[in-house]
């Protein structure tokens, strides 16, 4: 979206609508998240998080949920119960035949959203119960413990995920964007300037120079504009569709269009597999006290080679894996069989899906390393400049991702309503030609 197309934002009574209700709802969705739970001493908990917790499953469940987790608000489970309830369903589809079709159409998918918020209603009571245990675990985390606080901490936690939930499906229907993606994306924007200050702070004292500073900042230039492009580039395979003749004389003319295969069409999803995956080690030695375990877990210390190694490979496989479930290449070939379409040069049927499987296998290689280049780079710079830097991974990739969305989005009400203006424009007058469609 280009800088003279921002004043045209609140030009459109629509979209002006769509963009105050989000804002609205981000709103409340922030000020949720500093509403403390009722019974847990915040300061006990965020020193443990802050100290011990880092590198767990904790730390990376804190990042999605804006803070909230560290701070036991209201909102402490964010919306990650909804994503991981649609997950579920999604990688249930190529295994149980029933979803998979209860997916293609209209029906089962309003089944299915029914199925997921009543497995985020379960998720909610079962991390909620655990977070009250987990409080209770720390020295003076919590002041009374006991069933009345696990109880009072299962009812507002699990209130606060379902309503969650509810809020991003609202931005969904009445808003810009995708409500789940916003809210994690609000919720990672937001400790940009706490980071900030403390990069300024760092800078008063001594310990960050400025020939340092200067270099981070280009690696991140760097890094924003290699994920911005890696997000939007896709291989188009050519497809034609041949001229047919329709009935009563209509004729559907022959096109020539393509199917834009992305090289990361799997999104930030490996990364998370791999990172969730990879740090259960650690999360269980914190929190099992097994001398042999913490041992054990050293080897998979962030800085460690083995760390690295099977990290690397872990988003790679995840990468080949989430793929292969979001895209079906013999689905695509069929349904373009059935409207006439090929692909110049290769035989319609299994041929056009062996032949889109070869494509999307060689294109899912360079996006699989480029996210390992992304998720290992805060390693690499932190070791090489002997700083912390948290910029870089699962966070820079939703930032992106979900930021080129919403502006695609807003460019296409923007583009709708120029669309509109001209064609009623173009009806009026009786020295104006009219302009006919063909579908």
């Amino acid at each position: 979206m280009t800088a003279p197309q921002i004043p045209n934002l609140f030009k459109v009574p629509e979209l002006k609508e769509k963009i105050l209700f989000t804002l609205l709802c981000l709103l409340i969705y922030r000020l949720g998240a500093h509403i403390a739970t009722p019974g847990v001493n915040v300061q006990a908990l965020a020193d443990f998080l802050k100290n011990a917790g880092q590198g767990t499953l904790f730390s990376l469940y804190d990042l999605f949920a804006g803070g909230g987790f560290s701070r036991a608000t209201v909102f402490a489970l964010g919306i990650m119960p909804y994503i991981s309830a649609s997950i579920v369903f999604q990688l249930a589809a190529p295994v149980f035949p029933v979803v998979e079709k209860m997916q293609r159409d209209e029906e089962g998918r309003k089944t299915l959203t029914q199925w997921t918020r009543y497995l985020t209603v379960l998720l909610c009571l079962f991390q909620s119960y655990g977070y009250a245990l987990f409080a209770e675990q720390l020295p003076g985390a919590v002041a009374h413990p006991g069933w009345a606080f696990r109880m009072t901490t299962v009812l507002t936690l699990s209130t606060g995920g379902v309503f969650v939930m509810w809020l991003g499906e609202q931005i969904t229907e009445r808003g810009i964007g995708n409500g789940a993606s916003l809210l994690i994306f609000f919720s990672i924007v937001e400790r940009i300037w706490p980071e900030t200050l403390r990069t300024i702070e760092a800078l008063r004292a001594g310990s960050l120079t400025i020939p340092v500073l200067l270099i981070v900042v280009g690696i991140m230039v760097l890094v924003v504009a290699g994920t911005v492009a890696v997000t939007v580039a896709a291989r188009r395979i050519p497809i034609q569709i041949p001229r047919k003749v329709m009935g009563r004389g209509r004729i559907r003319e022959g096109q020539k269009t393509f199917i834009p295969l992305r090289i990361n069409s799997s999104g930030v999803m490996p990364i998370i597999f791999a990172q969730s995956l990879i740090i259960v080690p650690g999360t269980i030695a914190t929190f099992s006290g097994n001398a042999t375990l913490k041992h054990m877990a050293e080897y998979f210390n962030v800085t460690s080679p083995l760390y690295v190694l099977t990290n690397a490979v872990l988003i790679i496989f995840f990468a080949y894996f989430y793929t292969s479930i979001i895209f079906n290449p013999v689905d695509l070939a069929e349904n373009l069989k059935k409207q006439g379409g090929f692909i110049p040069g290769v035989k319609p049927g299994a041929a056009t899906a062996d032949y889109i499987d070869d494509v999307l296998s060689r294109i899912t290689l360079p996006g699989a390393v480029f996210l390992t280049v992304v998720a290992m780079l805060p390693i690499v710079v932190s070791t090489v400049l002997n700083m912390p830097f948290g910029f870089g991974g699962t966070a820079l990739l939703i930032v992106v991702g979900v930021a080129l969305d919403t502006v695609q989005q807003v460019q296409q009400h923007l583009l709708l309503r120029h669309y509109d203006g001209f064609m009623r424009g173009g009806g009026a007058g009786s020295g104006t030609s009219r302009v006919r469609f063909r579908r």
